[in-house]
């Protein structure tokens, strides 16, 4: 029942996910932040099941965290992203796979330009302008499809995000109740809400 989506636009990255952590019928948590700060311009929304969405962000956040101590400088969304792929391809021959699907955003600070990555359990990546994962994004991928601007200011893609929380909250029968929103750019990581 997870739903994350993100977008970009002109010189930013939004990451979106709902906070309700549900098992069958059961809503067991409503605050959780599914959202993992990877660096000062690099995010990471996990989605998939429980335990192995907590341990592989974990894991990426901490090996992230080790190459930037050990080289003195920041991995780029891209070197991220290939990392991450390669990782999730690596544990898909192991006998315990993570089943876990993630939206990678980022603002690579050398070139001056926002970064979303699509990545799915099966290790499969392709970097995209805007993305969504869960049952959302059956209805969020087509309003993304007709209202993405890649070239639109942060209030347009706040606007247009809003409209996507408020098409799931009308269509799906298990509305989220909230949402975690993160943007990444020039300036880093923030959270803001809507």
């Amino acid at each position: 029942m997870e739903t994350s989506f993100a977008i970009t636009g002109k010189g930013y990255t939004i990451v979106a996910s709902d906070t309700t952590a549900a098992r069958s019928i059961v809503k067991m948590k409503v605050d959780e932040d599914r959202i993992k700060v990877l660096s000062s311009h690099l995010l990471m929304a996990c989605s998939g099941e429980p335990g192995d969405t907590i341990q592989f962000s974990e894991f990426v956040e901490r090996n992230i965290r080790l190459f930037q101590i050990r080289n003195n400088y920041s991995l780029k969304p891209s070197a991220a992203a290939a990392w991450i792929r390669r990782s999730l391809a690596q544990s898909l021959r192991s006998r315990k796979p993570y089943s876990v699907n993630l939206l990678l955003g980022g603002y690579d600070t050398t070139s001056h330009r926002p970064h979303l990555y699509w990545v799915d359990y099966l290790g499969t990546m392709t970097e995209v302008p805007f993305a969504a994962h869960g049952y959302g994004s059956y209805f969020v991928l087509s309003l993304l499809d007709k209202y993405h601007d890649p070239e639109a200011p942060l209030e347009e893609g706040l606007a247009v995000l809003k409209r996507c929380m408020d098409e799931v909250a009308k269509r799906l029968i298990v509305n989220p109740s909230a949402y975690k929103i993160k943007i990444v750019d020039k300036d880093g990581v923030r959270e803001i809400e809507l």
